[in-house]
């Protein structure tokens, strides 16, 4: 799912105060119209019959009751995305069938993370194959106790170290209070590349406490270590043009440096009620040069991501 569970409906019915568009600011990055990469989109279907979902869901889960590709595409083409990181989609849990055949159809534009149960037996031929299938990744999910029992359950010491040895990466999506445990683990397995989602949701409150940004930027000290820029939708005030995460942004990527931070929609979610996806990419792609200079814009919409998940092939 998407960065917390608050209904897709509740943000539709957010007000819209605050809501302007920013400028169109003439930079570098202004003449560079497509190659942007966005780094976490959700997509499923709703033809159950194929691609049934978990049993801890029911269709009526689903908003919106699908985000195909062809759905997708008409969000991301007008903004100059061409390629696309699929998230495994929560309501198919372990089953990445649909991500993985979207991919197949379209292995120019899609890569993919999936979720495997880490705890499963054949766990490492299972990341091998997925790996063979277009995944690059592999998200975890979890808070508070259920996160430090990470610390040492053997099948998470099994999935970090295999990421590690097969160039793949670990994508936590946690709360603030469950860095420590991601630094941790991150000092025990220090060659993983370990992406961190939505500035592990610091924001979410409607606030960016210093001291929980103090502790995401503890992780830069491990230099495999990322984050994602992304689902602006649900942190700090929640309303576009959502110029006030600038400054999360800023110190973030004063501590890890633009090259290993991304920016990211996190479709669909990005795209109800008042959300646009152009606002989100714009918050990027129109700062001005003396907050996001063009060689950072050009690394957070395309370079980082297409380095981490796509090898840093610019004929894809």
């Amino acid at each position: 799912m998407g960065i917390h569970s608050f209904s897709r409906r509740e943000f539709g019915r957010m007000g819209l105060a605050g809501a302007t568009c920013m400028a169109f600011s003439k930079t570098a990055v202004a003449a560079e119209e497509s190659g942007w990469i966005d780094a976490h989109v959700h997509v499923w279907t709703n033809d159950f019959d194929k691609y049934p979902i978990n049993t801890d869901f029911k269709p009526g889960d689903m908003d919106p009751v699908s985000f195909t590709p062809d759905q997708l595409f008409v969000h991301t083409r007008p903004a100059g995305v061409s390629r696309i990181v699929l998230i495994q989609m929560s309501y198919y849990k372990y089953d990445n069938s649909y991500m993985l055949d979207m991919i197949a159809q379209y292995p120019e534009v899609f890569c993919g993370i999936a979720i495997v149960d880490h705890q499963a037996a054949g766990l490492v031929p299972h990341i091998k194959s997925l790996a063979d299938r277009g995944v690059r990744g592999f998200r975890i999910h979890a808070t508070g106790k259920e996160a430090r029992s990470w610390l040492n359950d053997a099948g998470m010491q099994t999935l970090w170290q295999t990421a590690s040895e097969e160039g793949l990466a670990v994508c936590p999506l946690i709360n603030p209070s469950d860095l420590p445990v991601i630094d941790t683990l991150c000092g025990k397995y220090p060659k993983t590349t370990v992406v961190v989602d939505h500035f592990a949701r610091i924001g979410i409150s409607g606030s960016m406490p210093s001291e929980e940004l103090a502790s995401l930027c503890r992780l830069a000290r491990f230099p495999n270590t990322y984050v994602k820029a992304s689902a602006y939708y649900a942190l700090g005030a929640k309303t576009p043009p959502y110029q006030d995460l600038l400054p999360m942004i800023q110190r973030v990527i004063h501590a890890f440096g633009a090259d290993r931070v991304m920016w990211a929609s996190d479709c669909p979610f990005q795209v109800q009620g008042i959300h646009r996806y152009d606002q989100s990419i714009n918050l990027i792609h129109d700062a001005p040069e003396n907050v996001l200079s063009s060689e950072t814009k050009r690394s957070l919409l395309r370079g980082t991501a297409e380095k981490l998940f796509f090898g840093g092939d610019k004929s894809r």
